[in-house]
């Protein structure tokens, strides 16, 4: 059953990496279903604190770097707060509607980076010239790009990590209590007689009583007939 277990969070960790391009948190749905695992399985069973740890500062790094990597891009250009949020939402509704190219996870990153652009572009358009909002439309663009590369990285680092330290191999199952050993068999009466003891016994035989020494019994006495 582990092993079940084991693939449905391999397939969980896999629908998590993916859907990181979306602008989804994928990589804390990847940290979820670890931990879940474990617990089904048994914690420090398969999973134990190190390798959960790694995947959550994993998991954590990841979206530092995102958010760092698309506000300097959005900054760099001259963004401001309005272009931030037009390139979060468009770069959401990019990798679900503009993803025209029939090539899997390459046609949601141009997308994604697509919709940025458009996004931030349409939010500094309303009080900046065309200019400008195009600038900031590319370094939003660019910042959703870098963004969505280290967070695949990382992603892949986390499904590597979760992949091996939860192997469903030679798990440390706590094993089950020896069964108290049984009481000795009754001895039967018959088995304490020696093997060598004969089968048959002859009867003693009589003992006869000495002769009386003719010495030494007194003569009998003579037998008186009665008188007429």
């Amino acid at each position: 059953m582990d092993w079940v277990y084991y693939f449905l969070m391999l397939l969980v960790l896999l629908v998590g990496w993916l859907v990181n391009i979306l602008g989804l948190p994928g990589l804390w749905l990847m940290v979820g279903a670890y931990g879940l695992y474990g617990w089904w399985t048994g914690w420090n069973n398969y999973v134990g604190w190190p390798s959960f740890i790694a995947v959550f500062v994993l998991a954590v790094l990841a979206e530092v770097v995102e958010f760092v990597a698309g506000a300097a891009g959005s900054a760099a250009a001259g963004g401001r707060k309005r272009g931030m949020i037009g390139a979060i939402v468009g770069g959401f509704l990019g990798a679900i509607f503009l993803s025209v190219i029939p090539i899997p996870i390459v046609a949601q990153v141009i997308g994604a980076c697509l919709g940025a652009f458009i996004g931030a572009a349409v939010m500094e358009l309303t009080d900046k010239d065309l200019r400008h909002s195009l600038r900031v439309g590319v370094g939003a663009a660019k910042g959703r790009l870098y963004g969505i590369v280290s967070k695949l990285a990382f992603g892949f680092a986390m499904f590597a990590v979760a992949a091996v330290a939860g192997l469903a191999w030679g798990g440390r199952r706590a094993a089950a209590p020896a069964a108290p050993p049984s009481p000795p068999a009754a001895v039967e009466a018959s088995s304490t007689e020696p093997a060598t003891m004969p089968l048959y016994v002859p009867p003693a035989m009589p003992t006869t009583a000495a002769a009386p020494d003719p010495a030494s019994v007194p003569p009998a006495a003579p037998a008186t007939l009665p008188s007429p």
